[in-house]
């Protein structure tokens, strides 16, 4: 079975093929802005322009727009060639990867999330979540690390606080979604924002 992984919900762009429990192919790049111009020839430059029996994107939480961008292609290419879309989380995805390298205990993983805060969620070392992803304020999300190993591109908001925090600034990879149990790559193919929306509409009567 071939899975096209989908990844835009931070400012790393990035697709990859899974076949059979292994990556066989894969482009990954920091793009910053534009993820909806630079998807689409990612994956057309895939072998077999990236088809696959199954679809599997990134839900979040990270930007608003980055996230939008994945689900809106991951679900036209499902319609188009009628194959099944899932979801998995930014978080889950730099905890597993943090984990594959350098077992351990427990990990916590921490995302830029735009207005000063940083999403961050932490994990065991069988990489089941301790709670769900939140938002945070920096020097609240040090106090929260509770002595945990940290990391994720978050790390640099996290060190304005607390300057002797590690340099592990990592950005998701779809290819990395090998490392993902199921039970953390068969979410619903929905935004995972990490916080309540800026704005909600007013009611009038």
């Amino acid at each position: 079975m071939r899975t096209l992984v989908i990844e835009t919900a931070t400012a790393a762009c990035s697709v990859a093929l899974i076949e059979d429990g292994a990556v066989i192919a894969r482009d990954h790049v920091v793009v910053g802005r534009g993820h909806a111009e630079r998807l689409v020839p990612m994956i057309a430059a895939l072998p077999d322009e990236g088809r696959a029996d199954a679809i599997l994107v990134d839900c979040g939480p990270g930007s608003f727009t980055g996230v939008r961008v994945g689900l809106a292609a991951a679900r036209g290419l499902g319609i188009g060639w009628g194959v099944p879309v899932s979801g998995y989380s930014s978080l889950a995805l730099i905890a597993a990867a943090a984990l594959a390298e350098q077992p351990g205990d427990a990990v916590v993983a921490v995302l830029d999330g735009g207005h000063g805060e940083v999403f961050q969620q932490g994990f065991d070392g069988a990489l089941i979540a301790d709670g769900p992803a939140v938002s945070r304020k920096p020097a609240d999300a040090v106090a929260a690390l509770d002595g945990r190993r940290v990391v994720g591109q978050g790390l640099a908001r996290l060190r304005t606080v607390d300057d002797g925090l590690p340099a592990c600034d990592r950005l998701p990879d779809a290819a990395d979604a090998v490392l993902l149990p199921m039970a953390q790559a068969t979410l619903p193919p929905a935004p995972l924002y990490g916080r309540a929306p800026d704005a909600v509409p007013s009611v009038r009567g």
